[in-house]
Order: structure tokens, then C-alpha cells, then sequence
């Protein structure tokens, strides 16, 4: 199956201008990166005194400059500088795993009409950034795969329809597993499966570094003075705060932003770098990549749910060698906030959530 590759392209233009170069706001990205000019333009493969005049034409475009150069101390952004290349980050945080999706999609659509044999497997997984390097393992070595970033919801709603062949999702550990058990079970009574186990991992709060507005609890969300910023309504990381701040008696109405909803952890994180808002709930890797602190509030197990028809399909058993090989799970153990001591076991859904299959 051919592979498709979608990566967002924006600019930013006045009515009486051409638009900003692309390449200037690749090149912004990477003087934050690396805090040289010079090795901005090297990892771009530009000359430096082209790297130079794309400086020139976007500070002249502004009317304001964008780079600072001391002798000794390398180039830094200006205000100006850094938003731009916020607003870079942002997009990609937002938009990575929909395009992801959506390559799948289009690579499929295009194998069918070239007659070419269908994936492997098709998997609809919750975003994570384990599953996420699995997937992009398993395609490195050969796997095709129909891949659909959604909600958990949505995942187990299409293993259900018989849409995908494996879900990925994520159940608490401890108090909430109950609660959230009892949202998914009407999709999964009844169907025969496996699941498998990936990593477990923790969520929690990400603010600015230092944390300092102190909010070190769920409770400190309803402060006066504290904009918050969610996930998507949907999403299994939301239906764990929602049920975490019922079991607390701490009303969502009174938390400022509650109602507004990035769709990826990473666009959470985003957010409350660029200073948009003071804090939001998600997974401690992307609070890490955008160097903000992170307050574990909870724990969770991340898996594959897996028709037990394509247990024995070699797919499956390279997705299952995989998760076992140590150099791999030594891979997710690297992950901020991850424990990959589970990662490939295997048991029938029944043994390990009783409640998900038991008749009502």
C-alpha cells in the first residue's frame, strides 16, 4: 500500500504584501532550537546569507525585528519571534494525529483503486505517545496499517461495527476504573476479545514552568484567576477529569475555560506554553516537550483491544513481538511518565475487567 504524507503548511500575509516565506517560520523554529543562526541554516541547507535576508524580509514585512544577535551568545527571538513560532507549534500539536488519520484514509482509498491487497490491520486508537511509537515501528518495518486517531469512545464504537480490527484506549487505575468501565461496556458486551497491554502512564496537570500560580490539585482549578484549558468533549482523557471532580464535589462551571477543548495532549500543552491559559490536564510527555511542569494526578492503563480472530493473523504476532522486545520497551520506558513493564501481555478481556462482559 502506497504511503501518503500530509504536513501543514501556513503563513501569515497583509493585504498589501506577499505572504511570509514559508521557510522563514522553519527557520524561526529552528534558531529556537538551537539558539544559533548558523545552525538553523545548516539544518535547512541554506546558505547563511540567505537565512539572513529571509530574516530581513520578514522584519521588514513586520516592521519589527525578529532576531536578536549578541556576540558570544548566539541568536535569540525576540517576542515576536517566539509567537511565531508557537503559533508553528501549536498547528502541529493540533493537527498532527488528524493528518495522520487522514493519510491512512487517503493511502487506502488509493489502494483500492489500484487494486492493491488491503492493511494488514486496521486499528482506531485514542492519540498516546506509546501507541504512537508503535505504530510508527510497525510501519518501519513493513506492516501495512489502516490507522484512525479518534477518542475511545469512538475507537470501541468501531470495533463494535466492525470497522477495525483492533481499539486502542485508556482505563484509569484505582477509584475512577469503575466509572469508566461502566461508560465503555455497552460498546464491548458481547464480542470476543484480547486485550493487550502497551504501558501504563500517568496524566495530570501541566503548567508554566515553576508553577506559579500553585496549583498543585484539582481544586485549584475553580480559583479565582485561573484559566484552564481542556480536552475535547469525548475523549477518554476528559471523561477521567470529569469523574475525578465529581468524586472531589469541584463544579466544572466553576473552573474558567473548562468548556474549551484542544484535541491532543500535545495541543494542551501548547497552549498553556504560549500563555493562553495557566493550566491543563493530559500526559507528561508533551508537558515536558514544551518544558512546562507537570503534577501527576492519575494513573492508567493504555492497551489494545483485539478481535480474537486476528489474534493468530501474523500481523498481530508482529505487533505482539514487538511490544515484547526489550530494545522497544525500553523505547516507551523513556517516555516521561510512562511504565512499560506490562508492555505485550496478553489476556481474554473477561480475566482482566470482569465487568466489561458480564450480562447485565
Amino acid at each position: 500500500m502506497k504511503q501518503v504524507s500530509i504536513r501543514p503548511v501556513w503563513t501569515i500575509q497583509s493585504p498589501d504584501q506577499p505572504p511570509l516565506p514559508t521557510r522563514l517560520i522553519e527557520l524561526l523554529v529552528q534558531v529556537s532550537e538551537s539558539g544559533s543562526l548558523l545552525l538553523a541554516a545548516r539544518r535547512l541547507e541554506l546558505s547563511y546569507r540567505r537565512a539572513w535576508d529571509l530574516v530581513r524580509q520578514g522584519e521588514a514585512q513586520f516592521g519589527a525585528p525578529l532576531l536578536l544577535m549578541e556576540r558570544g551568545k548566539g541568536s535569540t527571538l525576540t517576542e515576536l519571534g517566539e509567537r511565531i513560532v508557537w503559533a508553528d507549534r501549536r498547528i502541529h500539536a493540533r493537527l498532527g494525529p488528524v493528518l495522520e488519520s487522514l493519510s491512512s484514509e487517503l493511502a487506502e482509498e488509493l489502494g483500492d483503486a489500484l487494486r492493491e491487497s488491503p492493511p494488514a490491520l486496521r486499528v482506531h486508537a485514542s492519540h498516546g505517545f506509546a501507541v504512537e511509537r508503535l505504530i510508527e515501528r510497525l510501519s518501519a518495518d513493513g506492516l501495512t496499517l489502516a490507522l484512525s486517531y479518534a477518542s475511545c469512545s469512538a475507537a470501541v464504537a468501531a470495533l463494535r461495527d466492525g470497522e477495525c480490527d483492533v481499539a486502542g484506549l485508556h482505563i484509569p487505575l484505582g477509584a475512577m476504573e469503575a466509572m469508566t468501565l461502566a461508560h465503555y461496556r455497552p460498546w464491548l458486551q458481547g464480542l470476543g476479545l484480547t486485550l493487550v497491554d502497551i504501558a501504563k502512564r500517568r496524566q495530570g496537570l501541566m503548567v508554566r514552568p515553576g508553577n506559579p500560580k500553585e496549583l498543585f490539585a484539582l481544586a485549584d482549578l475553580a480559583r479565582p484567576g485561573v484559566r484552564f484549558i481542556n480536552r475535547q468533549s469525548g475523549s477518554g482523557t476528559r471523561l477521567l477529569l470529569e469523574g475525578l471532580l465529581q468524586a472531589q464535589g469541584i463544579d466544572p462551571m466553576q473552573i474558567a475555560g473548562f468548556e474549551h477543548g484542544e484535541y491532543t495532549h500535545a495541543a494542551v500543552a501548547a497552549y498553556v506554553a504560549s500563555g493562553m491559559a495557566d493550566v491543563g490536564f493530559g500526559l507528561e510527555p508533551p508537558a515536558r516537550q514544551f518544558r512546562l511542569d507537570f503534577v501527576p494526578v492519575a494513573s492508567e492503563r493504555y492497551f489494545l483491544l483485539c478481535r480474537n480472530d486476528v489474534m493468530d493473523s501474523p500481523a498481530l504476532r508482529k505487533v505482539l513481538a514487538l511490544l515484547r522486545d526489550p530494545g522497544f520497551r525500553a523505547t516507551l520506558q523513556d517516555l516521561p511518565g510512562y511504565d512499560a513493564s506490562i508492555s505485550g501481555a496478553a489476556a481474554a478481556l473477561g480475566e482482566v475487567y470482569p465487568a466489561l462482559v458480564a450480562d447485565e
